[in-house]
């Protein structure tokens, strides 16, 4: 079935053991990088058992893409959600109530509502996945409060097996997923988090727009992705690197649906377009070979990082991703968080502030990256940190007035009020506390508050000092072994500058370079016949296989790359003959 159907002669690593415990009828939890292939993990099964697999997705956008994907390779799926219309819906439920459909995709809202799960009785269900599962973690860096309901489906449909998928969780976030939605009998796959062929880089954001064109001017004719914090920036960086040459489209959620299909289908097709665009870009996107990710403003968590980095290079080839880190973006951050009043923004804030310690590490960024997920590793040697060392400057007195002031103030408050009482500030806080009257208040005014801000992130990311995850409230952390003091401390001096990783990519000669133009651009007439975004005709691996290959008969169309029965069914005759004309 993997090769009859999906086109693959063999599993990724993970992906087998993970379909067997699935087809045991175990509850999982299954963690893998981004691009390793999670999807097929429940697909699979979702063949090889009787029964209905109800996919739970958070986005309406990624259900649509999984579908289109389904229907290519000719599996019986559907969805039901409210963007599709009426009569849509109810055709694919009339499908799946009579066994006709494998797969149901639906919203968790949709699932849980009470004539749903009234309806789901009469049905025979082979299991539930719930993907993107750190939805449901408070913890996670992009709960949703409709995935907290999915805790009920073990008292509605108690024999019934659950599988939860996720690329991006810590160990607070996996163990709330297993107590949430899969009961303690759960079985956990936790793949290392590591991206080997990523560079890690991250450079201070100085003359951003400056620094965006010096980056790109190594990765020329390449594609990537820039990723923005607003759609106003997306536009204007897009426009500005159209005026120096490159082209680029802007993409964010403001955009009307058909736009963002159109310019998701010429990101897919055309060989150097660069997409400057919002986290709206990338949710369910597998392309093989984007060659860097550069980040102009700070992500919202070392989640979210990783995620969108993980774009890069799933090719296996070496890829690049910098992250321009600014203050004023740390500061535009927060605000964000602090006009949300949900219950999450203290965790929010937690988050925002585990990523700025990384940007103000001095350690080795993939080594500190991959043990936000405890995925211990030693120093990787490639990243900017390894390559070039930032030049280290004494701090202990700094240090030291850091500690007396946590001291001072009992260990009950967090960084800003530190600050403060360091500044010797005149607020109402301060008044009601009595801070004006301790012996530390005052005694760093010697520094700007944002220099007191960064020595005090530098002490988190070296373990002097630790943040509650609750209150965020400092605390003497692992490495400070009493309140008396440090005897060393350094703080970076300026940080280093990136240094570009050579990339790879596998040789072509100029008659397959062309004839991979032609199947693209064929590709892309299909896909807009269709309605549906290109990689679900064919991914451009597929396509660079089928470049390489040649191949003169449906069977040898069928050994390319990601090919099953439906694609050769459907496609062979047409590429065989763009392959053909241009022999």
């Amino acid at each position: 079935t993997l090769k009859t159907v999906f086109g693959f002669d063999d599993f990724r690593q993970g992906q087998q053991k993970i379909v067997e415990d699935v087809l045991t009828g175990q509850n999982i939890l299954a963690v893998m990088p981004t691009g390793a292939g999670k999807s097929l993990c429940y697909q699979l099964p979702a063949l090889l058992t009787d029964g209905l697999t109800i996919v739970v997705s958070p986005l309406i956008a990624l259900m649509d893409n999984q579908l289109a994907q389904l229907n290519a390779l000719g599996v019986a799926a559907g969805v039901i959600h409210s963007n599709r219309a009426r009569e849509d819906s109810v055709a694919d439920w009339r499908r799946a109530a009579t066994g006709d459909l494998k797969l149901l995709y639906m919203a968790p809202e949709r699932l849980m509502s009470p004539r749903m799960l009234s309806a789901l009785r009469g049905v025979k269900i082979a299991r539930f996945v719930v993907d993107e599962a750190h939805c449901v973690s408070q913890w996670g860096h992009d709960f949703r409060p409709d995935y907290l309901a999915l805790g009920d489906l073990t008292t509605h449909f108690p024999d019934t097996p659950i599988s939860a998928f996720t690329a991006t969780a810590d160990e607070r976030t996996r163990d709330e997923i297993a107590v949430r939605l899969l009961g303690k009998a759960a079985k956990m796959h936790v793949h290392g988090f590591d991206r080997p062929n990523l560079s890690i880089a991250i450079m201070e954001k100085s003359q951003g727009r400056d620094q965006l064109i010096s980056l790109l001017s190594d990765h020329r004719g390449e594609q990537g992705i820039i990723y923005c914090l607003s759609r106003k920036e997306t536009e204007s960086i897009a426009e500005f690197l159209c005026d120096h040459g490159y082209r680029a489209l802007a993409y964010h959620a403001g955009l009307e649906p058909e736009e963002r299909n159109e310019r998701l289908n010429a990101f897919l097709t055309e060989p150097d377009l660069i997409m400057v665009a919002t986290v709206a870009f990338g949710m369910g996107i597998d392309k093989p070979d984007i060659r860097f990710v550069f980040h102009y403003c700070l992500p919202a968590s070392i989640e979210a990082y990783y995620q969108e980095i993980g774009r890069a290079g799933r090719d296996g080839q070496p890829a690049r991703t910098v992250m321009l880190y600014g203050a004023g973006d740390a500061v535009r951050r927060k605000r964000m968080i602090e006009m949300n009043t949900t219950d999450a923004s203290a965790a929010e804030h937690q988050r925002l502030d585990d990523l700025i310690m990384i940007c103000e590490s001095t350690n080795c960024r993939r080594q500190s990256l991959l043990a936000y997920f405890g995925d211990k590793r030693s120093p990787c040697g490639a990243c900017d940190i390894c390559l070039n060392p930032p030049e280290m400057v004494d701090a202990q007195r700094e240090a030291q007035l850091v500690i007396g002031a946590m001291r001072e103030t009992g260990e009950i408050f967090g960084s800003a009020f530190l600050v403060d009482v360091l500044r010797g500030a005149d607020t109402q806080k301060i008044r009601d506390r009595s801070a004006d009257q301790l012996p530390c208040y005052g005694k760093g005014k010697f520094h700007s508050a944002q220099k007191w801000r960064t020595i005090i992130r530098q002490m988190l990311a070296a373990g002097l000092l630790k943040a509650d995850p609750e209150f965020g409230s400092i605390k003497r952390g692992p490495n400070l072994s009493t309140l008396e003091g440090v005897s060393q401390f350094q703080i970076r001096k300026q940080k280093g500058q990136t240094r570009k990783t050579s990339v790879e990519v596998a040789a072509m000669d100029g008659a397959s370079q062309d004839l991979l133009a032609a199947l693209k651009l064929h590709r892309l007439k299909i896909a807009r016949e269709r309605g549906v975004p290109a990689y679900v005709i064919f991914t451009d691996k597929s396509l660079m296989d089928m470049a390489k290959r040649k191949p003169e008969s449906p069977e040898e169309f069928g050994a390319v790359f990601g090919v099953g029965a439906a694609k050769v069914r459907d496609f062979s005759d047409s590429f065989l003959h763009v392959i053909a004309a241009a022999a």
